[in-house]
C-alpha cells in the first residue's frame, strides 16, 4: 500500500519523500533508504502526524501532503496540483472530488469567491451537520502548502471536535484567519482517492490491474481474458507474447518475446526467454531459455535452470538444477541439484535422490546421454557423456562415457508356473490345502549395492 504512493511522489518529481509512521515502526520493512521515516509517538491526529515531519519542511518549500491509503495516486495528478498551487500563490491548495455517495470523507465547504473556506470531517456524529453532510465535494486527503504558513498553522491547530483530535484540515480556515487564500484542485478520477476498508483495496486493486494489463496490450502483449489474469505492477513482458486465462505473473518475473504462457500457470520471480511455452505449470526462481517448453503440470522451483530448446514435461519438477540446451525431461520425473549437458533425453520415472538424510548431493548426466525409464539415481552420481542407462536401474557408481549402467535384478522365467498355480486353485476349493498358496521358484536374490537409504528433496 504505501510503496505506491512514494513511487508517485518520486515520479512527480518529490525532492523528499518522507513517511509518517507510529512508534512500532510497521512501514519501516517496505521502504528503501532513500525515505525519510518521522514517527508520530502518539495517534493524535493527521495535523500532529503533519507535525512530527515539521523538522524536514522549510519554509521556502512547497510541501504535498497526501495520505498513505492512496495507492492508485498517478504522479501527473502530484505534479498537477503542485503547479497549479504555485502559480495560485495560495498558502494551501486542496484536492478534491465530486463524488455520488460522498460517505466516510470530510466535505469542502467553498467560499462565495470559489475559494475553499473549510473541509467539514464527518468521522464522528456531530463533526458535521445535516446540510454540510448533503455537499458532495469531497476532501482527497491531499494538499499542497507553502511550507512557512503550513508550520504555522500547524502550531494553531485545536482539538475542539467530537474526536479530540488534531485535523489537518483544520489549518485550511487558520490560514484564511490569517487572510490567506486557500484554493481547491479537482481530481476527476475517483479511482485515486483512499482505501477505507477491504471493499475498497479489492476496488483500487482491480483498478490498479487494469491499468496494468492495459499498459501491457499498449506495448503489444495478448492477454486472452484480463479478468482472469493477475499481472504485479513490475512484471516485464516482451512484445507478442500470449497470457492465456487463468494465469499469475509475480513479483520480479521477466518474460520475453514470442513466448506463450497458460492457461492455469503461476509464475513467481522468474525470467522466461524469447518464444518459450508454458502450459498448466507453477515456477519460483526459474530461468528458463529461449524456446524451451514447461509443461504440463510442471514444477519449477528455485535455481532451476533450463537453457535453450529444453523441456521440462508432464509432472516433472526441477529443483537447483542445469538442463543443458536442447535437453529433455518428458515426463514423472523428479530432478534436484543435477547437471545435465547438451542433447540428453531423461526417460519417464526418472530420480535423482540427492538427499541422504544429512545433507544434499548433486548428479552430473553428460551430454548426449540416453536415461532409460524408471532409471534412480543415488547420488552423488554421475553419467558420462554418450553414456546410457538401462530401465529399471538404480545407478549408484559412477557411469563412464559411453558405457551402459545395468543395476537390477537378472530376470528368471518359471516355465508352467501359471499352469500349476491354477490346479492349486482347483485343489483348495475341492478341499485342499489352501494355505500354502506360495509361488514357485522362491523368493529372487538381491545385494544391497550400497548401505543408505536414498530419497528425493
Amino acid at each position: 500500500m504505501i510503496a505506491w504512493p512514494v513511487a508517485a511522489a518520486r515520479a512527480a518529481g518529490a525532492s523528499q519523500v518522507v513517511v509518517v509512521e507510529g512508534p512500532d515502526r510497521p512501514l519501516t520493512p517496505a521502504l528503501d533508504d532513500e525515505v525519510t521515516v518521522a514517527v508520530q509517538e502518539k495517534p493524535l491526529g493527521t495535523a500532529d502526524a503533519v507535525k512530527a515531519a515539521a523538522a524536514h519542511i522549510g519554509r521556502e518549500d512547497t510541501v504535498i501532503v497526501l495520505n498513505g491509503d492512496h495507492p492508485l495516486i498517478q504522479p501527473e495528478t502530484l505534479a498537477g496540483l503542485a503547479e497549479d498551487h504555485v502559480r495560485s500563490g495560495a498558502a494551501a491548495t486542496l484536492a478534491t472530488a465530486v463524488l455520488d455517495d460522498p460517505r466516510g470523507y470530510g466535505r469542502v465547504v467553498r467560499a462565495p469567491d470559489g475559494t475553499v473556506e473549510r473541509v467539514v470531517e464527518t468521522k464522528a456524529p456531530g463533526d458535521a451537520t445535516e446540510l454540510e453532510l448533503r455537499i458532495r465535494e469531497i476532501s482527497t486527503g491531499i494538499f499542497a502548502f507553502e511550507g512557512g504558513a503550513l508550520l504555522a498553522a500547524l502550531d494553531e491547530v485545536r482539538s475542539d471536535n467530537a474526536q479530540g483530535e488534531l485535523y489537518l484540515p483544520d489549518v485550511l480556515r487558520i490560514m484564511r484567519s490569517h487572510e490567506r487564500s486557500v484554493r481547491a484542485h479537482e481530481i476527476h478520477d475517483a479511482s485515486e482517492l483512499g482505501v477505507n476498508d477491504r471493499v475498497g483495496l479489492a476496488a483500487v486493486t482491480a483498478a490498479a490491474q487494469r491499468r496494468i494489463h492495459e499498459r501491457h496490450m499498449l506495448a503489444g502483449v495478448t492477454i486472452v481474458d484480463p479478468a482472469a489474469t493477475v499481472i504485479d505492477v513490475d512484471v516485464v513482458i516482451g512484445q507478442d507474447t500470449l497470457i492465456a486465462p487463468f494465469t499469475s505473473l509475480h513479483g520480479a518475473t521477466e518474460i520475453g518475446a514470442g513466448a506463450s504462457v497458460g492457461p492455469v500457470t503461476t509464475v513467481i520471480d522468474s525470467r522466461i526467454g524469447n518464444g518459450a511455452s508454458i502450459v498448466h505449470s507453477y515456477l519460483t526462481g526459474a530461468d528458463v531459455g529461449e524456446g524451451v517448453s514447461v509443461g504440463p503440470f510442471a514444477y519449477l522451483r528455485p535455481g532451476a535452470l533450463l537453457r535453450k530448446g529444453s523441456k521440462a514435461g508432464t509432472f516433472v519438477e526441477i529443483k537447483n538444477s542445469d538442463i543443458g540446451e536442447g535437453s529433455k525431461v518428458p515426463h514423472l520425473s523428479y530432478i534436484g541439484d543435477t547437471d545435465i549437458g547438451e542433447g540428453t533425453n531423461i526417460g519417464a520415472g526418472t530420480i535423482t535422490a540427492n538427499y541422504d538424510g544429512a545433507n544434499k548431493h548433486r548428479t552430473s548426466i553428460g551430454s548426449g546421454a540416453f536415461v532409460s525409464v524408471d532409471t534412480m539415481f543415488v547420488a552423488p552420481v554421475s553419467l558420462g557423456d554418450g553414456a546410457y542407462t538401462g530401465a529399471g536401474s538404480v545407478i549408484t557408481d559412477d557411469v563412464p562415457p559411453g558405457a551402459l549402467g545395468i543395476a537390477r535384478a537378472r530376470q528368471r522365467n518359471v516355465e508352467g508356473y501359471g499352469e500349476r498355480r491354477n490346479q492349486r486353485k482347483l485343489e483348495s476349493r475341492d478341499g485342499g490345502d489352501s494355505g500354502k498358496n506360495v509361488p514357485e521358484g522362491g523368493a529372487s536374490d538381491s545385494s544391497d549395492t550400497r548401505q543408505s537409504t536414498p530419497s528425493s528433496s
